[in-house]
């Protein structure tokens, strides 16, 4: 082994030996690596972490939901035939029954409101129009009076004694419009006082004749045509309309296009002529406000 033997010199055999050598190191070194490397046998892995593995602990099912479950799909409407109208109903019963208990800040909602304008809607001395109710139907009916009806507006009337703050000038302004220009003599003429809330709390407004004062009077003379307080009608007092903060509602009258009297004199209830007009509307504490409009001869 010391003195190798063979044709050639003998560093070339000791070449040989120390390259097999380290050939057979390289070898072992590399088998090494890999057993290390894929945590062999159960031994630690290169972060030192143990090879065995915890099971994971019982999951425990939480507590069964109470209540009623709903099972039906989500949207839309049923179409199971003849059951929709069923349900259609009992959901009409249940927001009626619900409108009869609104509180004093909420408003009415269309159960209560349905209601005042059965019973308010019935027109004045002069044959004033039934109300209706109004954009939105937040609030219908109103307080009838000579030859008009009012009709709520879209931020709900309130129950008389509401403990809701009364609007201020300061952060509630009003406006008057007519809603068309002109009115044919089939037409009946309607003008809405919509009152806008700047201020960050709701508040009420009373609409009520004993309030909110509607005059009409011809451009032709300036004569007197018809004013809401010439014959109101009895019974009719308060009308509050909640004002939500940052909003508005909007008071509808509607006028039947007949003359009135100043506390219920003669001549009264004749077809106003037509011409040109011009409407005020006077709630106290706010001024008056007034729009012209047209009633055509066709």
């Amino acid at each position: 082994m010391r003195n190798p033997v063979g044709p050639l010199p003998s560093t070339i055999y000791w070449r040989r030996r120390a390259v097999a050598l380290c050939v057979l190191a390289l070898v072992a070194l590399l088998i090494f690596w890999l057993v290390n490397s894929t945590g062999g046998g159960g031994g630690s892995g290169n972060n030192g972490s143990s090879g065995t593995h915890t099971p994971v602990g019982t999951i425990t099912p939480g507590p069964e939901p109470t209540g009623t479950h709903i099972t039906g799909r989500p949207g839309g409407r049923d179409t199971s035939g003849g059951g929709s109208g069923g349900s259609a109903g009992s959901s009409a019963g249940s927001a009626g029954s619900s409108g009869s208990d609104g509180g004093s800040n909420g408003g009415a909602t269309d159960g209560s409101s349905a209601g005042a304008g059965s019973s308010a809607g019935n027109g004045g001395d002069n044959g004033g129009t039934a109300g209706t109710s109004s954009s939105g139907g937040a609030a219908s009916g109103g307080v009838a009076t000579s030859g008009g009806s009012g009709n709520g507006g879209s931020g709900g009337q309130l129950p008389v004694g509401s403990t809701l703050p009364d609007c201020s000038p300061g952060s509630v302004q009003l406006s008057l419009r007519s809603v068309q220009n002109s009115y044919s003599p089939d037409e009946t003429p309607v003008f809405e006082l919509r009152a806008a809330n700047s201020g960050s709390v709701s508040c009420k407004v009373d609409f009520g004749p004993a309030k909110a004062v509607f005059t009409i009077t011809a451009t032709a003379g300036n004569a007197h045509t018809w004013a809401s307080d010439d014959c109101p009608t009895p019974g009719s007092g308060s009308y509050l309309l909640q004002v939500p903060a940052h909003g508005s509602t909007t008071y509808t009258l509607r006028w039947n296009a007949k003359t009135s009297s100043p506390k219920c004199a003669t001549p009264k209830g004749s077809a106003a002529a037509p011409g040109t007009y011009l409407i005020q509307a006077q709630l106290a504490g706010y001024g008056a406000k007034q729009v012209s409009f047209v009633l055509s001869q066709d």
